[in-house]
């Protein structure tokens, strides 16, 4: 029986339970990425040339965003349904097992045309735990919280996808320093299989976290939707493709800065253990910054704070090629600091950010939409593009100019994007709202009352 916790207690640990999950998911995620760039064309598609191989590799990579809009949909509808634990114990547990499933999994010298097959199904796999995992971190943080500390707590749950990129370049750091007979033959499957003994860990916290305040409220009010994700895209749709389109810019940047850098690396004579170490300065950094923006958001507006940081981004890729052309290495530090900053401030508020465009009884649903088709958008074949540019034009340019339009998007449609205010819990899924501009009508409502009887409490 888990001992009674105080609010501070709880908060404490939800957040706690938040960040270790996010960062196993995106380790797992992103050590798929790191070895689809550098080794699987050669484990899994050894009968096509190095560059077909290396693309087909990173084909299997985006087959994962494939999969999170699905995992959106499942994952959002029980998150909203039964509650946020239940659904977060679940795609830890879904996460943890394919990604040792791989670790495990045959190479195509052993059962041919199979193994790159079961790669991609493992990889799908991962992707729709992922689209229910990323969301229901921020959830868990931000329901617990208090409103002025929302945005705070929830960028540090989002530091997670920092600690995953850390930790996943520092296990493919170690494995890298075998001889390259070694981790094809064996090595390659180690950071797979570690994930077990990570994934043990974060169960046994995550099994002793209460559900939030804020979903048992929606609970006791009756405000639980038979089809959340239904209402979420017929009532909601043009909030959600606008919410979707404004994710763009921030994933195109951490993935082409996380995954196609390796890649990229080989072009300019930069060494893989030199790229390796400027990432991990640069989740360092991230791991400092997004907390600092968080909390900024509260302070200020986080929507301003979102939309700078899209700005950034847009502007921040013709500067990060020509530093990394350098090949000087405080230049090239220089050069990923200009790139994440942007993503920093972005990926930092978006944790308190998208939730709250929805009613709470459908958070869990919309977020997840949201987020997921944007990632599909954004980061699914950003690499392979990268990739592809690169081998065509043999030049940087055209990269730029693919990942400043994407912040061009990005930006137009997060103009559209508007936070609810502070109310009870259930009050909008109740309603029945019909369109975003009849919620929009219902916040100023709520606003203005707020304004009149509790000024400190009309602003979360």
């Amino acid at each position: 029986m888990n001992p009674v916790l105080t609010p501070e207690g709880q908060r404490t640990r939800a957040v706690l339970s938040s960040l270790i999950g996010n960062s196993i998911e995106f380790y797992e995620f992103l050590v798929y990425g790191s070895f689809s760039s550098l080794y699987f064309g050669r484990l899994f598609f050894p009968s096509f040339a190095p560059t077909t191989a290396t693309l087909l590799s990173l084909s299997t990579f985006a087959v994962a965003f494939v999969g999170r809009p699905l995992g959106a949909l499942v994952f959002g509808h029980f998150g909203d349904r039964l509650g946020r634990k239940t659904t977060l114990i679940t795609t830890l547990t879904v996460m943890g097992g394919a990604t040792v499933l791989i670790g495990l999994l045959p190479t195509y010298r052993t059962i041919g045309v199979a193994a790159p097959i079961l790669l991609t199904v493992l990889r799908f796999i991962q992707g729709c735990s992922l689209g229910g995992e990323s969301s229901g971190g921020f959830l868990m943080a931000l329901e617990s919280a208090p409103p002025n500390r929302r945005g705070f707590l929830t960028a540090v749950v989002g530091t997670g996808n920092a600690w995953g990129l850390l930790l996943a370049n520092g296990v493919l750091l170690l494995v890298t320093m075998l001889p390259d007979r070694q981790v094809l033959s064996w090595a390659w499957r180690l950071p797979f299989l570690f994930s077990a003994v990570l994934v043990a860990f974060a169960l046994r916290v995550r099994l002793r976290l209460a559900e939030t305040p804020e979903f048992e409220r929606v609970k006791s009010e009756g405000a639980v939707r038979t089809v959340p994700a239904f209402d979420v895209l017929s009532r909601h749709g043009l909030l959600t493709l606008c919410a979707s389109l404004s994710a763009l810019p921030m994933f195109l940047v951490f993935y082409l800065g996380s995954v196609f850098s390796l890649k990229y690396a080989s072009t300019i004579q930069v060494s893989r253990s030199q790229m390796l170490t400027l990432l991990a300065g640069s989740c360092v950094f991230l791991i400092v910054a997004m907390p600092f923006f968080g909390r900024l958001g509260d302070r200020r507006s986080r929507k301003a704070v979102f939309v700078g940081g899209i700005v950034v981004m847009t502007a921040a890729p013709f500067a990060w090629f020509p530093l990394l052309g350098t090949r000087s290495l405080p230049l090239m530090a220089l050069g990923f600091l200009v790139l994440f900053a942007g993503f920093a401030a972005n990926y930092g508020v978006q944790g308190a950010f998208y939730p709250q465009l929805f009613p709470t009884a459908l958070r869990y649903s919309g977020m997840s939409i949201s987020y997921n088709v944007g990632g599909l958008l954004g980061g699914a074949v950003s690499p392979l593009i990268a990739t592809s540019l690169l081998a065509k034009y043999h030049s940087w340019t055209p990269i730029a100019l693919y990942m400043a339009a994407a912040g061009v998007i990005g930006l137009a449609a997060s103009l559209f994007l508007r936070e609810r205010s502070a109310g009870p819990p259930g009050q909008h899924a109740a309603a029945g709202l019909p369109t975003a501009e009849a919620a929009s009508a219902d916040v100023a409502t709520a606003t203005a009352t707020a304004t009149a009887t509790a000024p400190a409490t009309a602003r979360s």
